[in-house]
């Protein structure tokens, strides 16, 4: 499978780990009925699909992006039409600690109430492990796994004071099986998966729940690139014989954080058409 690594098709959705840090608000002031929701990774394929959910829904959404991009926040507006009064943007370099919580904290302080975190970004830097560089292993480390301490500690804090709330974390099947090419990228999300079993522990007592969503192969922009004789054998894979569609990921992220779920916790959710079975 060497051949599709190359192709660095990501099971999750893609950020850009390398900007600056900056706040994008658009003048919200934290008055509104609606359950809030935060999603990072908000604009890649998985991470729009779960707005979509959301605000579907009727969540007030705040939706992270690498960086202040007006145009490129607009059209993903345009996109989903979606109604400005349903989210706000939060610009933030994942992977600068200090500045991300710093903006989150801001943030989360004009809500009384957080029901919900999504963790849905992340990045791929494919290689074989004899020619990974150090800077390509700490690049996906930092991003997919450090980070998920610089956006959940504040927000985990918040939920301890309310004594409720839902945690979601997108895995990978890479991160339970393992891929020619990604031990980057499969640590990282196997790390995800310890992460949220021991904060379930954590926060189980004051009514938070921890879960992980592993995706298979899932049909988002990035993955429509790949070149199609590539794809045909992704696809001989999977049993279902097709990739997943961010919506099935989203659906089950939705049902996470829903009341049904309310006694589940510690748990991974693998939506990948039967292509990893344990």
């Amino acid at each position: 499978m060497s051949e599709m690594s190359k192709t660095q098709v990501a099971t999750d959705s893609q950020i850009d780990s390398t900007t600056a840090v900056e706040t994008d608000a658009l003048g919200h002031t934290g008055d509104t009925d609606k359950k809030i929701a935060l999603v990072t990774g908000a604009l890649g394929g998985i991470g729009t699909a779960i707005c979509q959910k959301l605000i579907a829904n009727d969540y007030f959404v705040i939706a992270t992006l690498s960086k202040a991009d007006p145009e490129r926040s607009q059209q993903w507006c345009n996109d989903n039409d979606f109604d400005a009064n349903s989210f706000e943007f939060l610009a933030v370099d994942l992977c600068d600690h200090e500045k991300t919580i710093a903006a989150i904290q801001q943030t989360i302080d004009r809500y009384p109430h957080i029901h919900a975190l999504i963790n849905s970004a992340g990045i791929t830097r494919d290689s074989s492990f004899k020619k990974m560089s150090f800077e390509q292993w700490k690049q996906v480390v930092d991003c997919n796994l450090m980070s998920l301490y610089t956006v959940i500690h504040p927000i985990f804090l918040k939920m301890l004071q309310q004594q409720s709330g839902r945690i979601v974390n997108i895995s990978s099947i890479n991160g339970l099986r393992g891929q020619y090419g990604q031990t980057n990228y499969s640590a990282s999300k196997a790390g995800i998966i310890g992460f949220t079993k021991a904060l379930a522990y954590e926060g189980a007592a004051a009514g938070i729940t921890a879960n992980v969503v592993a995706p298979g192969y899932t049909m988002t922009p990035m993955v429509e690139s790949v070149p199609e004789h590539i794809m045909d054998k992704i696809k001989e894979t999977i049993p279902m014989n097709r990739l997943a569609y961010a919506s099935e990921i989203a659906a089950a992220c939705m049902y996470l954080i829903s009341d049904d779920a309310r006694f589940v916790t510690g748990e991974t959710i693998s939506v990948n058409g039967g292509q990893y079975m344990s």
